[in-house]
């Protein structure tokens, strides 16, 4: 008994998966992705928000088979992430996760006797790139690169390693620090600054990077997709689909594929759409 339930379990997540997939008609959908989380400056609990949902998307890619690799983590003294990178290898990844970028906004309702209720709010951004084949050209000049590495030593016995690259006309900044030597973390880094603007350059229709804008680059990433109501009731609703849901303890642990899909349904039907008045 216990045996057919869970066969009926994991069918039913992968006829989801099939559902999700037949959404995804780009040719980059198929690839892996980089996922960075970047806690909101100056806000109460917002590192303590940022490792949520760091979490929320380890199980989710956890619970799709995914394999998952930390590449970078800067930490809070205490408790929480400052910003974390994941790179999320396997089919569809990219194509999954990239429904997840913008601003994930949690927010606490405090109402005492007196009538003089407070909303307070914490906001985290997510960033999503598809990870690119090696093959792939995009040559980012030398003097649009601004590359810092740590030179001390450290503890003798693991010596840091981290390497921090800077792209001087985007200022995008990349960190990789979770590789054994400085060389393999600078590759990543290179490879996941690539992986991002390619992704602005498609988010903002050009083919060269000079013809990137830095300003529309911060607004891109930085739009409220997402709310989530913690107290003193729950409830998460998707900005853009106005998808809602009251069971926010399973989003949080990772249960956002009906999140995804009706975004990716969203962008299917208005892409199909737009087809029909170009024919």
């Amino acid at each position: 008994m216990h045996e057919a339930q869970t066969n009926l379990i994991q069918l039913q997540q992968e006829l989801k998966t099939l559902e999700i997939q037949q959404l995804l008609v780009e040719y980059y959908d198929q690839k892996s992705a980089y996922l960075t989380i970047t806690a909101g400056v100056g806000e109460i609990d917002a590192e303590d928000w940022a490792s949520i949902l760091f979490r929320m998307y380890y199980r989710w890619a956890n619970s799709h088979n995914y394999k998952i690799y930390l590449v970078a983590e800067s930490c809070k003294d205490l408790a929480g992430i400052k910003s974390a990178t994941l790179e999320i290898t396997g089919l569809y990844a990219y194509g999954c996760l990239k429904s997840e970028q913008g601003t994930h906004v949690k927010i606490v309702r405090i109402s005492p006797q007196n009538g003089n209720g407070k909303r307070l709010t914490c906001f985290a951004n997510i960033e999503v790139s598809p990870i690119l084949d090696q093959s792939f050209e995009l040559k980012i000049p030398d003097k649009d690169l601004e590359i810092t590495k740590c030179w001390h030593s450290g503890n003798v016995n693991r010596p840091e390693t981290w390497v921090q690259v800077f792209h001087i006309p985007t200022g995008i900044t990349v960190l990789c620090d979770q590789k054994r030597n400085q060389l393999q973390n600078q590759e990543q880094a290179l490879a996941i600054l690539k992986s991002k603007l390619w992704a602005f350059m498609q988010a903002q229709g050009v083919q060269n990077m000079s013809d990137l804008q830095s300003g529309r680059i911060k607004s891109l990433f930085k739009k409220p997709i997402r709310e989530y109501i913690l107290h003193p009731y729950t409830r998460v609703k998707d900005l853009r689909t106005q998808v809602e849901t009251t069971a926010a303890t399973e989003v949080l642990n990772g249960d956002i594929d009906f999140l995804i899909k009706a975004y990716l349904q969203q962008q299917y039907q208005t892409l199909a759409r737009a087809n029909m008045h170009t024919e």
